[in-house]
């Protein structure tokens, strides 16, 4: 029998409360920034915070001057479970007048389930993000980027980069320096060694019999298998026997040892996929490689880099094969060579017939891929000055070799398209987005309202390229239908891959980038691929620094140019970037930053044009590098790179200051994303209403 009291006048409910339990291990590498640093090494200390709770404010004790502090002290806070709950954990430096923050970072606790344990790593933004971004150009690219990064490694630089991303040559350099067994361990002064004993000798000199039956036998296996063939296979085995040939069975999934624990950068590498009967200028979908992952930010999609290749239906794989060796993805990252292989065969056009071997490359941009050979076999046939396929079999009827190895080549298809077209050597893999279904209006997108127009207006993008055809179906989605998908050099777009970089989850605050593309002459205004990345950027509605290109009237030629964001609302979030040319200016004078060259001997060296070079020892399809012409190219980029270190730390202190005031530079928030996903949803009940 229950008892009423009658003065009972409200009833209280029974609820709980949660007890939820922080550890403080310890912390590494605390800092307060290169200069704070040098002033007071940090005495650090951790403060946790959870508003809503009712001791809501606990802290460890500080330590002294280290760096690297371990605590492991443990704290408790009551919690009401039906209350948003968010752990802050703000790093701090204990001085005697005002304690500093370092950063602060937040969990939520909300994520746990109750009694669940979970360690969890924060890092705190007194850090900026940075990028290093190699274009391409053949070898000239890969040597370029093997001096810059001795010059990054060795001046400490290197070490505070998030992300190096490169395109065509320059994933050529990182793969040989990512794959290299005593990497990072071993600096890439060693390791370029190696290279320049490597690119040396002519390549022709690695098919051997021997080796080209290999070849041949290799690709009889992958075709036999299920798997589609073309010429990009055979240049990346060739590639791959010249740069990592005794690593040859390495893939892309094995990098990650190397930067499993933050050991080095992530390295990003890139193609196309494009469309056949589309120019690469017009359409080009980016892809994106990883140790971790490959995929297409375009369309959210993305696999272990052990499945690209292997056969998907509706996002299920069907059928896989074994992940695909690092020289097949050198091979399709640099396929434009591999169209156009009978440049990097060196064949001379002594009777001065058909466009020079970077105006062939350039005008690559403005034709396209045909899906049927005989009729892209037919189209070439009409060339106004002889066709590529004519061109080539003259060229090779003059060397025995060279048609001795065309026929070697020929006989793994049986007929001429393997290497006569552009399809056949162009690079192609089953589609893995085979079968699934595409809406091209995803609600969550900055571009959903373009996506329902056919382009965008110029003026809209206020781009300093005005070129209507430049990137005007970049909106359009991949075909679903066909069974394989063409990938290409991501140079025949723009030779720069900020794509990769650009993702706003990325929020890189410093881009350093290092153009290695093909000029008219030394002289030339060195703002075309960046210009393009920029309308890329903008009609992408990334945030990109405005490129003046008339700062080269002002200034003249410059080892490096810096562009910085204005303080507007348009370039809010905008990264800084600093953007290096392929400039011989210093160097003729100086042999390191500040000394000056003495002896005849060491002005000679330093005495030579890039692209106005008559003997074209630079050029963008020369695959033989002799030791002087290495070294001089190496040498000249460690040192424009070495002499504007100064230029690359005073940006980084820059957006240190910067992030101290605002913490991420991600234009895109969960709360963002959840709003627009909670306004979309209500639309499309009202909708339905």
């Amino acid at each position: 029998m229950s008892v009423i009291d009658p003065y009972q006048h409200i009833v209280v409910e029974h609820q709980y409360s949660h007890i939820f339990t922080v550890t403080v291990r310890k912390a590494t590498n605390v800092t307060k920034g290169a200069i704070g640093d040098m002033l007071d090494t940090p005495d650090p200390y951790v403060e946790l915070f959870i508003p809503s709770a009712p001791d809501c404010r606990k802290r460890t004790k500080h330590f002294n001057n280290d760096v690297n502090p371990v605590w492991n002290e443990t704290f408790e806070f009551i919690l009401d479970p039906n209350q948003e709950n968010v752990l802050e954990v703000t790093l701090m430096d204990a001085n005697y007048v005002m304690d500093e923050t370092l950063g602060t970072s937040t969990f939520p606790v909300s994520s746990l389930k109750l009694g669940e344990k979970k360690e969890v790593q924060l890092t705190f933004n007194d850090v900026p993000v940075i990028a290093i971004l190699g274009s391409g150009g053949g070898f000239r690219a890969m040597v370029g980027f093997a001096g810059v990064m001795k010059a990054l490694y060795e001046s400490g630089i290197l070490d505070c980069a998030t992300y190096i991303a490169g395109l065509s040559g320059s994933t050529w350099y990182m793969s040989t320096l990512y794959s290299h067994p005593d990497f990072p361990e071993k600096g890439p002064k060693e390791i370029n060694q190696e290279l320049m004993n490597s690119v040396s000798h002519n390549p022709l000199l690695l098919l051997t019999p021997q080796k080209v039956k290999r070849y041949i036998e290799a690709l009889w296996n992958k075709k036999s298998s299920g798997q589609p063939v073309t010429f990009t296979d055979i240049f990346g085995m060739l590639i791959g026997e010249t740069l990592i040939h005794n690593r040859m069975d390495t893939t892309l999934s094995n990098m990650k040892e190397k930067i499993n624990n933050a050991q080095c950068a992530l390295p990003l590498f890139t193609c196309l996929h494009v469309k056949p009967d589309v120019s690469e200028l017009m359409f080009a979908d980016w892809v994106e490689f990883s140790p971790y992952e490959i995929g297409m930010a375009k369309y959210g999609t993305f696999m272990s880099p052990d499945l690209f290749g292997s056969k998907f239906f509706m996002g299920t794989v069907v059928k896989k094969y074994s992940e695909n060796p690092l020289h097949f993805l050198m091979g399709v990252w640099g396929s434009a060579f591999s169209i156009l292989f009978n440049r990097v065969l060196g064949v001379s056009n002594s009777q001065n017939k058909g466009p020079t071997m970077e105006e062939e490359l350039e005008n690559i941009r403005l034709k396209h891929l045909v899906s049927n050979d005989s009729s892209d076999s037919e189209d070439e046939s009409h060339h106004p000055k002889g066709t590529e396929n004519a061109e080539a079999n003259q060229e090779y009827q003059n060397s025995s070799q060279e048609s001795w190895v065309q026929r070697m080549l020929m006989a793994l298809v049986g007929d001429s398209a393997l290497f006569n077209t552009r399809e056949g050597r162009a690079g192609k893999v089953h589609n893995f987005m085979l079968g699934l279904n595409l809406n091209s209006c995803y609600p969550l997108s900055p571009l959903a309202d373009l996506l329902t127009q056919e382009s965008v207006e110029e003026d809209e993008l206020d781009a300093a390229v005005a070129d209507p055809d430049e990137f005007e179906r970049i909106y359009e989605p991949l075909d679903v239908k066909s069974k394989k998908i063409h990938i290409v050099d991501s140079g025949l777009t723009f030779n720069l891959p900020y794509p990769l970089i650009l993702r706003p989850q990325r929020g890189v605050d410093l881009i350093i980038s290092f153009d290695f593309s093909a000029r008219p002459s030394d002289s030339s205004p060195p703002f075309k691929e960046i210009l393009l990345a920029e309308k890329w950027a903008k009609m992408n509605k990334l945030p990109f620094p405005k490129i003046d290109p008339n700062v080269f009237d002002r200034e003249g030629m410059k080892e490096c140019y810096v562009f910085k964001p204005k303080d507007t609302s348009s370039e809010k979030d905008c990264p800084t970037i600093i953007h290096f040319v392929l400039a011989n200016i210093n160097f003729r004078k100086y042999r390191a930053p500040g000394i000056p060259r003495e002896t005849q001997e060491e002005k000679d060296f330093a005495d030579f044009d890039i692209f106005d070079d008559p003997n074209t020892p630079f050029s963008t399809f020369n695959f033989q590098y002799p030791n002087e012409a290495f070294k001089r190219l190496h040498d000249l980029m460690e040192f424009n790179t070495l002499n504007n270190i100064d230029v690359i730390k005073q940006a980084m202190m820059e957006s240190i200051e910067y992030r101290k005031e605002n913490p991420s530079r991600c234009s895109v928030s969960l709360s963002s994303v959840e709003a627009r996903r909670f306004f979309n949803k209500n639309n499309l009940n009202n909708n339905h209403t």
